[in-house]
């Protein structure tokens, strides 16, 4: 998440290259993306580098163009995983060591033996070795340089294992191999039914144990690899579930609304949405449960930086903006906030969204936003304040729409989202039985609900229905198994009758 933000952070092993021809035992694990890394020193060191190399040679080019990379590779003593780590600094992609749960050992690796394990299996076409800590995210990316040593000939049979695990469709792999001696021959040839038929391979190649990552740079400016599809900001993304705020973060596209959920209820509720890959959680000191929410984060198994907190200070708080959002940080027991909005316009919002342009400053806070502001009151606050809202927060449903409100917001390089996109309590009944809804519901085989929250998302509304219930919270984050015609959408435009249900 957030991809574009993060600074890039790159992990660059120092091994011993071993000239042999065959390799022995690793040990190390990484699979670390950007995202990911710690600060220790060796992360830093590499930082360092990698920001001197820009500076000297500009941008690499080979993934300017939206284009997400994988490198994955199978090592033995090394000398594949040091060709890997080249290729992560120069592609600025991501990287993942394909670790066997059983490692080689030295007699493992005896290749004179006919009874050795790497014999045994190189002469198995259906030997599969089991892999440790598999890929949770395979689907972000669209290039894998696929690295591995040569063992009898081929690719040792856990590449065989990977390229099973997952679906490669649409992606491109670029198979590189090392060796003392032996070229790449027919073992990157002979993977190529394991996958899609819709993957693209690109020529193999392989690398010695004294390749320089001068000789990886030149390879990879001679390859022509795919331009990744590049999203403006405002515009959702619908393969990664998110969309780019004006900040420079991404922000899931749909979450859930904690409005009115006891302590318990949240902790239950936001374990469930985690569980089932929602990633978006919205709170507010109003709401009085943002230790809880916090508490559930830190609770949880997911890293904290896939997780997006929003939460809203309210105007009873606007006199002291600071130390409310110094209080909102305790509370949630958290480094930085995602996002802080203005609960509603009240005395003192412009000074105290001028806190919250200190607190992104502080790196208290990455994005700000509003909530409960239409076009009259963006009009008399945008000028008065530096940086302009990320988000805008407003009730949107199909009886209160406010699709011209929708469209001034989207033109200032704002995200709208919605409240109450079932209408709120009271209404809620009547609008999933709307005869409409239900109908084009029947048709999709889904549920109104799921109706209601696709026809937000299409509309560009990101969408935080709130429940206590873990089958609903699953059911509200299933959105993206079918997709609703134009003529669904303006059935469902129809249905406006400009029926506000809060008074915000």
């Amino acid at each position: 998440m957030k991809r574009a933000a993060y600074i890039l952070v790159f992990l660059c092993i120092a091994v011993a290259l071993v000239a042999c021809s065959s390799e022995g035992n690793d040990s190390s694990s990484v699979f670390e993306s950007s995202a990911d890394l710690t600060e220790s020193s060796q992360a830093q060191s590499n930082a360092e580098k990698e920001s001197e190399k820009n500076e000297d040679e500009g941008s690499n080019e080979a993934n300017d163009a939206g284009t997400n990379i994988l490198v994955a590779y199978f090592s033995c003593t090394g000398t594949t995983e040091q060709i890997a780590s080249y290729i992560n600094l120069e592609t600025d992609s991501d990287i993942y060591e394909i670790i066997p749960k059983i490692p080689y050992t030295e007699e493992d690796l005896d290749y004179t033996s006919s009874d050795s394990r790497t014999t045994i299996e190189q002469n198995d076409s259906t030997a599969r070795p089991e892999i440790e800590d598999p890929i949770s995210d395979i689907d972000e990316y669209d290039v894998i340089f696929l690295g591995y040593p040569i063992w009898h000939g081929q690719a040792p049979r856990i590449i065989s294992t990977f390229l099973e695990s997952y679906d490669f469709a649409g992606k491109t792999i670029i198979p590189f191999c090392t060796s003392h001696s032996s070229g790449i021959g027919s073992s990157a040839e002979n993977l190529h039914d394991l996958c899609a038929d819709t993957a693209t391979w690109n020529e193999g190649q392989r690398f010695s144990s004294d390749t320089s990552e001068n000789e990886i740079a030149e390879w990879i400016s001679d390859l022509e690899l795919p331009e990744g599809e590049e999203y403006a900001v405002g515009e959702f993304n619908f393969e990664t579930k998110t969309v780019l705020l004006n900040s420079g973060y991404e922000m899931p596209i749909m979450g859930l609304g904690t409005y009115s959920l006891t302590d318990d209820e949240c902790a239950v509720s936001i374990e469930a949405l985690l569980k089932a890959g929602g990633r978006l959680i919205d709170t507010a000191y109003m709401y009085g449960n943002e230790a809880a929410v916090g508490q559930a984060i830190r609770d949880s198994d997911v890293p904290r930086e896939e997780i997006f907190v929003i939460t809203k200070l309210y105007p009873s708080q606007f006199d002291n903006a600071a130390e409310a959002i110094d209080e909102a940080l305790e509370k949630m027991g958290l480094d930085y906030i995602d996002m802080i909005l203005l609960h509603h316009p009240g005395d003192g919002d412009v000074e105290a969204y001028l806190a919250l342009e200190q607190a992104v400053a502080d790196g208290k806070v990455h994005s700000i936003g509003l909530s409960n502001w239409y076009i009259e009151e963006l009009e008399e606050f945008l000028p008065q304040v530096n940086i302009t809202p990320a988000l805008v927060q407003n009730e949107i449903h199909p009886y209160y729409q406010e699709n011209d409100v929708i469209e001034y917001i989207h033109s200032l390089g704002i995200v709208v989202q919605g409240w109450y996109p079932f209408g709120g309590r009271g209404y809620t009944a009547e609008l999933l039985g709307d005869e409409t809804i239900t109908a084009i519901a029947e048709n999709h085989d889904v549920t109104a609900v799921q109706v209601i929250l696709r026809w937000n998302l299409q509309k560009g509304v990101v969408v935080i229905p709130g429940s206590s219930n873990p089958e609903h919270i699953e059911e509200n984050l299933d959105l993206f198994d079918f997709e609703l015609s134009a003529e669904e959408i303006e059935q469902i435009n129809a249905l406006d009758r400009n029926e506000k249900h809060d008074w915000y």
